[in-house]
């Protein structure tokens, strides 16, 4: 299996995806960067200069970005470019 070199999750506190995304990541033991988007206007910026979006949760993966999404999307995301 080949890791990720980046992992960056941009989240909103309140976010109820947000914190299912970090629990799924958690739960595996992957490494990753939470930026949050509501305190910091330069990874809000970051984030919608990548998806054209305001919404989170959004995975950046070495470049591969998922963006709006839910712990089943983000399984399917994961498993197509890091197989196990």
């Amino acid at each position: 299996m080949t890791l990720p070199q980046s992992v960056r999750l941009y989240i909103k506190p309140y976010c109820g995806w947000c914190h299912e995304a970090m629990d799924w990541l958690d739960q595996r033991g992957i490494l990753y960067e939470t930026l949050d988007v509501t305190s910091d206007p330069s990874a809000m910026s970051e984030m919608v200069a990548k998806t054209n979006q305001r919404l989170a949760p959004v995975i950046d993966v070495d470049g591969a970005i998922l963006a709006d999404f839910d712990v089943d999307q983000l399984d399917r995301f994961w498993k197509e470019r890091i197989p196990s």
